[in-house]
C-alpha cells in the first residue's frame, strides 16, 4: 500500500481551462446573427468570434487564478488570439472587416498585452 498525500482541492481557485470554458458558454449565448446573405460570412466566422470574446472575458478575470495558472493562461491566450485573429483577417482579405470584428480583435490584443505587462 502506498501512503500518498494529495493537495486539498481549492474550489475558490479556477484553472485557465475552466475560466475559458465559462466564457465560451457566455459568448455562445451572446452571438446573434442575421439570417441573410450578408450574415453568411459572419456565421462562418462564429467560432473565431466566440473564441476571441471568450479569451477577452477570461483575460479580464485573470486575477481569479493563482500565479502558475495565470502564466499558463496568458501563454494560451496569446496562441488563441493570434490564431483566431489571423483566421478573421483571412476571411475578410478581399473586403473591409466589419468594425465590430476589428474592435473585438483590438480588444483581445489589448487585454493580452495588459495581462503580459501585469496590469
Amino acid at each position: 500500500m502506498h501512503d500518498e498525500t494529495f493537495e486539498p482541492l481549492h474550489p475558490d481557485r479556477l484553472t485557465w481551462a475552466a475560466l475559458l470554458a465559462q466564457w465560451v458558454e457566455f459568448a455562445r449565448g451572446a452571438i446573434g446573427l442575421p439570417d441573410d446573405e450578408a450574415g453568411r460570412r459572419l456565421r462562418d466566422a462564429v467560432p473565431d468570434i466566440i473564441m476571441l470574446q471568450a479569451v477577452w472575458f477570461a483575460l479580464e478575470r485573470l486575477d481569479e487564478l493563482d500565479d502558475e495558472q495565470r502564466a499558463l493562461g496568458i501563454d494560451r491566450a496569446g496562441v488563441l488570439v493570434e490564431r483566431h485573429a489571423a483566421a478573421l483577417h483571412r476571411r475578410w482579405v478581399d473586403d473591409p472587416m466589419p468594425p465590430q470584428v476589428v474592435e473585438l480583435i483590438e480588444d483581445a490584443e489589448r487585454a493580452l498585452n495588459k495581462a503580459r505587462l501585469g496590469n
